[in-house]
């Protein structure tokens, strides 16, 4: 299984498909997850497994970036002056992806979701989980602490789970320099960790 490569593709396209042309068009870099995969929420263009599908059609994710795009009808760009890290693409680089990693990623981008929807559920909680271009991972904010899953990068090769106190936290649950991680599992057990991380906060 190609873990790190597919999540390199998955984020360019993330970046240069979706938030990029997003972001010229409506202003915000901001992507949701959808079933079986990740989209934009100002657009209808979405990654569902190994395909891009957009309002009228759809095409699998290979060839080039631009070729890509310009199959569901715009051009590959990161959103410009936004933010200072990027997927490390370009547009004329090749997509390769491995449907077992894709399938591995995606769906730990849907537990996740689930996860912190229910994790921040409560009277008048209105908190959707972003799924963020720059590091392409998947958080929330909440009493400045941020709860994300992320589908690995390059100090964690694995996919984790993190809790990110905005103010640093001392004391063996928090075993990463910027807060806690958990690595891949399932949904109560990643509600657990985040209901701990933000026991450990208050």
């Amino acid at each position: 299984m190609e873990l790190s490569g597919t999540r390199r593709a998955l984020h360019g396209i993330a970046e240069l498909v979706l938030a990029g042309p997003q972001h010229r068009a409506a202003g915000t870099i901001r992507l949701r997850v959808t079933p079986g995969g990740f989209g934009q929420v100002a657009g209808p263009i979405r990654v569902e497994g190994t395909d891009l599908v957009w309002a009228d059609g759809r095409a699998p994710l290979a060839g080039t970036y631009r070729e890509l795009a310009a199959r569901a009808g715009v051009e590959p760009e990161v959103p410009e002056g936004v933010y200072p890290d990027h997927s490390g693409v370009s547009p004329d680089d090749e997509i390769v992806v491995d449907r077992e990693a894709t399938d591995l990623l995606l769906g730990w981008f849907g537990t996740g979701e689930q996860a912190l929807r229910a994790f921040a559920a409560g009277p008048g909680a209105a908190i959707e989980p972003v799924l963020w271009p720059e590091h392409f991972d998947l958080a929330i904010a909440k009493e400045e602490v941020t709860y994300g899953v992320s589908p690995g990068d390059a100090g964690h090769e694995q996919p984790y789970a993190y809790v990110g106190p905005w103010k640093p936290r001392e004391g063996a649950f928090w075993n990463a320099s910027f807060g806690a991680v958990h690595e891949l599992t399932d949904e109560q057990t990643l509600q657990a960790f985040f209901s701990e991380g933000a026991s450990r906060t208050r």
